[in-house]
């Protein structure tokens, strides 16, 4: 495949704070990129540098082969959708999507093709000459993704642009956008924080923390196999253990020994252990590899979570099996359930959920104790 961007050791810093650290990224054409992570962790401000909005400290940026640090951003062949729309109120919405190639002197027959086309493909046909103050919140950001592919750019940057939509309105539009994504063939750069966004929609993620990457890898990839305790906690839920890798095949977490699929560790190398909660098998006490106690246990329509104790580590299980509080379960895991990772900097971070039944064992006590003041005081 054809790179289009390449970030080489972009480094980034505002106010003396490092927000990029030395970064190196490859963009490939007709790719949806998602730049994945929490706030701060650097992903707008990558976003920006490949825009022409901000200018990396250090590093290269090169676009389809030339250097473009310096270029402005209406020099390069790419467009930005935002989190607000930024459309022209006083005009309606063919020449919003319009307003681009008037400023550029296009033939008046093209533009009308363009705009046709472009309306088309949003699915906003007949909206023509409607008010953009009139438009629902998606119908807006569909004309801002009209406004910004009309240019034909060979690289669409969207910051957050789904963060204001209600969530059925969300999703519909994640579909719309990978949609739009495939039948322009343009490479989609998408920043979010929302785990379940980047991986229903993108040909590639880019895990990233405190201004650093973290992964690069497909959806299923980093799902299924994070390369360090934070990639594992933010995409989606895991349990994260301390483990010991005895010899290829073989660790030893939980105070059980475990067949695992992975190898190429040291003897007795410490390694962090993931277990997604959908991989564990709620099984009779007697019949468990590993044995604890209910905790908690929260109903979320498709599935119950249910959070177990067991030697004062809390697991959480997700499992459509009904078990009740206090009651002792056992939990079996196939060896393909069980992934290995080298410890990080993360390690110890995450992974033990004691805060889904201590913490609201905390709110209830502190409810208690306010109630009991509120009474006394009514008392007298």
């Amino acid at each position: 495949m054809k790179k289009i961007v390449e970030l080489k050791n972009v480094t980034k810093a505002f106010d003396g704070e490092v927000v990029l650290d030395h970064i190196d990224l490859d963009i490939y054409d007709n790719e949806f990129l998602t730049l994945l992570g929490p706030s701060g962790c650097g992903k707008t401000t990558t976003l920006r540098i490949i825009g022409g909005f901000e200018t990396a400290d250090e590093g290269d940026v090169i676009f389809m082969g030339e250097r473009i640090n310096d270029m402005p951003p209406h020099k390069r062949n790419v467009n930005t959708v935002f989190q607000r729309y930024a459309l022209f109120p006083h005009l309606n919405v063919f020449e919003n999507v319009a307003f681009s190639l008037r400023e550029k002197k296009v033939p008046k027959a093209e533009i009308n093709e363009r705009v046709t086309e472009m309306l088309h493909l949003v699915a906003l046909s007949g909206f023509e000459k409607r008010s953009v103050a009139s438009l629902s919140g998606g119908q807006q950001q569909r004309v801002a993704i009209a406004r910004a592919l009309v240019n034909h750019p060979k690289l669409l940057l969207l910051d957050e642009p789904l963060a204001a939509l209600d969530l059925k309105l969300r999703k519909d539009m994640q579909k719309e956008l990978k949609n739009i994504q495939k039948a322009t063939g343009i490479t989609f750069i998408f920043v979010t924080h929302d785990q379940e966004e980047a991986l229903s929609m993108s040909d590639t993620v880019v895990v990233m923390s405190e201004g650093r990457i973290q992964q690069i890898g497909t959806p299923i990839d980093i799902y299924n196999e994070p390369t360090n305790a934070f990639v594992a906690d933010f995409i989606g839920e895991s349990n994260i253990l301390d483990g010991v890798m005895l010899a290829d095949y073989k660790v030893r977490f939980a105070g059980h020994i475990f067949n695992c699929v992975d190898a190429g560790f040291e003897p007795k190398e410490p390694v962090d252990v993931v277990v997604r909660p959908e991989d564990v098998d709620i099984v009779p006490e007697e019949k468990g590899m590993l044995k604890g106690v209910v905790t908690a246990v929260t109903f979320l329509g498709v599935h119950y979570e249910i959070i177990v104790d067991i030697g004062g580590f809390k697991w959480m299980i997700q499992t459509t099996d009904f078990v009740d509080v206090n009651e002792h379960i056992g939990l079996s895991i196939d060896p393909d359930a069980i992934h290995i990772m080298k410890k990080s900097k993360y390690s110890g971070m995450f992974g033990d959920y004691s805060s889904f039944s201590d913490e609201m064992d905390e709110i209830g006590e502190i409810d208690g104790e306010e109630l009991a003041e509120a009474e006394s005081e009514t008392a007298e």
